[in-house]
Order: structure tokens, then C-alpha cells, then sequence
């Protein structure tokens, strides 16, 4: 286990927890970045882990088959609406809930149409 100073961290922007590549990061309740080597998992996935590893796999392979326009007009909702969201993450909810009615609103609201 390692501590490091995250005053450089900080300065670029980077406020990592969880994995990233072959390390784990965590911050200490003192606020330093700590990391270690990621341990191999102990057991190989469930069925029902894998069922939803594929399902974020489809979601993502999607968004990258819209059209670039489709694309854009869904950041574009993201920003008219001030959410603190990209585009993708809000294609990413309506994919996981299918929640029409909350779109529909923001369609309202910005005037730009992502359902058909």
C-alpha cells in the first residue's frame, strides 16, 4: 500500500477512487490518495454478472452506432438543460430505466427531440 501527495493530483484534476488499470485507489479519511495493486478476483463471474457486463457492452457499442447528429443532439439536450450530465451518461440512464416521461420532459424543456 502507498500513500502519495495529491497536491499534484489536485492541481491536474484527478480525483480517482476505485480501479484504474492494474491498481485499486482509495482516499483515506485524511485525504491521501492511497493504491495498490489490484488483487485478482477469487472467483470467475456469476451468469448474472455477466448478463450485465454484456448489457453495459451493448449500451456502450449503441451509442457509438448513432449517427454522429443523433449523438450530438443529445449532448446538446444535456447542455441546454444544465445537467450535470454528458450526453452519453443521459442515453445511458434512458437505456438502463426507459424512462420516456423524464426525456419527453427534457424534450419540452429544450425543444429537441431524442425519442421518435
Amino acid at each position: 500500500m502507498t500513500q502519495l501527495d495529491q497536491s499534484l493530483f489536485r492541481f491536474l484534476g484527478w480525483s480517482t477512487q476505485g480501479d484504474l488499470g492494474p491498481f485499486t485507489f482509495y482516499t483515506t479519511r485524511r485525504s491521501k490518495l492511497v493504491f495498490y495493486v489490484k488483487a485478482p478476483p477469487k472467483s470467475p463471474p456469476t451468469p448474472f454478472q455477466l448478463s450485465l457486463r454484456n448489457r453495459w457492452r451493448l449500451i456502450a457499442l449503441t451509442w457509438s452506432a448513432l449517427p454522429e447528429t443523433d449523438r450530438a443532439r443529445w449532448e446538446r439536450v444535456s447542455k441546454s438543460a444544465h445537467l450535470r450530465i454528458t450526453g452519453y451518461n443521459l442515453f445511458v440512464y434512458y437505456q438502463t430505466t426507459r424512462d420516456a416521461n423524464t426525456i419527453r420532459t427534457l424534450e419540452r424543456q429544450t425543444g429537441l427531440i431524442l425519442l421518435q
